[in-house]
């Protein structure tokens, strides 16, 4: 919905500033690119230079008039890109290995690119905290640039970014360690992470080295962690946002790991992925130590769905999951297409 350079507009601003005033207590931005020289996809989010900060402290001021908090998302995109300009950006990637998806080759980043690349990682944070948004989150899932670390598939380097799981995870780390001396102490900082690439054996990551990744990221005082799975080129029929999630037993489908993995950290933790029912939350709420919820899809076809829960705790939502909103630019509910 940005501009083709990411900045925003008044669309954006009128997107957010629903979701403020349906009471979403905290919003997560779609994500928005941090480099000039590449970007993951079309008319996102941009925050790659300080020409950002002064439009976003406008969708943050409003977002704040009602009372919610928001957080920018940041990412580094990789061979992960579907922008049609593809071929004119620096596509870099942990190997020269092919993208299964995209078919993208990418250029196996140096470690000065790396370096840089963590440098830009922390100059967005930077400009986050100026633009006055409550958090930064770190977009470390889901096959872009960070994750592709994490995935032997992926990341084949023989040196310190490669082989042993803390080896492949010491950017994100780095990224981490960056934006915290950055920010602060007091800024929250907040990453997406996956526990599971879901992909065939020896290719991706798995539980048991994930689980050391989330022990650590905790350790290097990360506040709050949003735990995913699955990447594009995961396979096997699964991705992130699962289609037809119409009965209880498919909603919140992360739940049982993300339990597990919140037992484990001091931090906060986020259950992704099919929240759908406030009974269902409630219960988790109350059984487990996750704490937050995210909700993306049944948010963007009603902003006001947490008032209409207010109002009705048994309201059934009208989101089924259907991903068709995935089918336009920019992305719209296809119950609320005119």
């Amino acid at each position: 919905m940005a501009e083709k350079d990411g900045h925003i507009n008044d669309e954006i601003i009128k997107v957010y500033e629903e979701l403020a005033q349906g009471e979403v207590g905290l919003i997560l931005t779609g994500y928005a690119f941090i480099s000039k020289d590449e970007q993951p996809n079309p008319r996102m989010l941009g925050i790659y230079d300080d020409s950002f900060i002064e439009e976003y402290k406008v969708l943050v001021d409003k977002v704040h008039q009602h009372g919610s908090k928001i957080a920018l998302q940041i990412v580094f995109g990789g061979s992960q890109s579907h922008h049609p300009n593809v071929n004119e950006m620096n596509i870099l990637g942990p190997s020269q290995v092919e993208n299964r998806v995209t078919e993208i080759t990418p250029r196996e980043a140096t470690k000065l690119e790396i370096e840089s690349i963590v440098k830009k990682f922390g100059d967005a944070a930077v400009r986050a905290k100026k633009s006055g948004f409550d958090a930064v989150q770190i977009h470390a899932a889901h096959g872009y640039f960070l994750s592709q670390f994490l995935t032997p598939y992926y990341n084949r380097r023989n040196d310190e970014y490669g082989g042993n799981i803390h080896n492949r995870a010491r950017i994100i780390y780095e990224v981490i360690e960056e934006v915290r001396k950055r920010v602060g102490d007091e800024y929250p900082i907040m990453i997406k992470l996956n526990f599971d690439d879901f992909m065939d054996e020896g290719e991706g990551l798995i539980e048991a080295e994930a689980m050391e990744v989330f022990k650590t990221v905790d350790k290097l005082g990360v506040d709050i962690i949003e735990v995913s799975a699955v990447n594009e080129s995961s396979g096997k029929g699964m991705a992130p946002a699962r289609t037809s999630i119409k009965s209880l037993n498919k909603q919140s489908y992360f739940r049982e790991v993300t339990a597990k993995i919140a037992r484990e950290v001091s931090a906060k933790v986020i259950l992704m992925g099919g929240n759908r029912n406030i009974n269902l939350m409630h219960e988790i709420l109350n059984t487990t130590n996750i704490e937050y919820f995210s909700i993306a899809r049944p948010l963007l076809c009603e902003p006001d769905l947490i008032n209409k829960w207010i109002k009705n705790i048994d309201y059934i939502p009208k989101c089924i999951s259907c991903n068709k909103c995935w089918e336009t630019e920019p992305n719209k509910c296809i119950l609320n297409r005119i």
